[in-house]
């Protein structure tokens, strides 16, 4: 498989039909920044551009290309289509830091670039992505909740 590119749209085989995810964004150290789109389909939709319209329902740090490759997950690279204008900019990601007794004392964010923080115990914006790498056992988890909200 090819190196993949922003654009580029993923099928992924789950028990509950076909998931898609789309990468916005590539960094030169993490994963690609990848988007997974609401919604599970049982067969393939025609228009990918239509698709890669429709609401993102998380995104993440994903080694998607790799994931494939290994067969970590069953899937494919189906097509290319533009990235949504509310997901063109690199997202910031967020890392809740804890005390000794689990409570958040404040968290970072990071923008792609550059690191800042917030004392406040509450994020700005509770939905922000996590600054983690996402593997392939809590991918399978995460669009397995998709099914839910279909």
């Amino acid at each position: 498989m090819q190196a993949l590119t922003p654009g580029d749209v993923i099928e992924i085989e789950t028990p509950h039909g076909l998931a898609y995810l789309q990468v916005t964004h590539l960094h030169s150290v993490y994963p690609n920044v990848v988007r997974a789109i609401s919604g599970l389909h049982q067969k393939r939709p025609d228009e990918l551009a239509a698709l890669a319209q429709a609401p993102t329902a998380f995104t993440g740090l994903i080694p998607i290309a790799e994931m494939l490759r290994s067969q970590a997950l069953r899937g494919a690279h189906v097509g290319h289509a533009p990235v949504p204008e509310a997901d063109s900019q690199f997202p910031t990601f967020s890392t809740p830091i804890r005390d000794r007794n689990g409570d958040i004392v404040y968290w970072w964010y990071w923008n792609g670039s550059a690191l800042s923080y917030e004392v406040d115990k509450q994020p700005k914006a509770a939905n922000r992505p996590r600054r983690e790498v996402i593997g392939a056992k809590d991918l399978m988890r995460r669009l397995a909740g998709l099914a839910e909200n279909n």
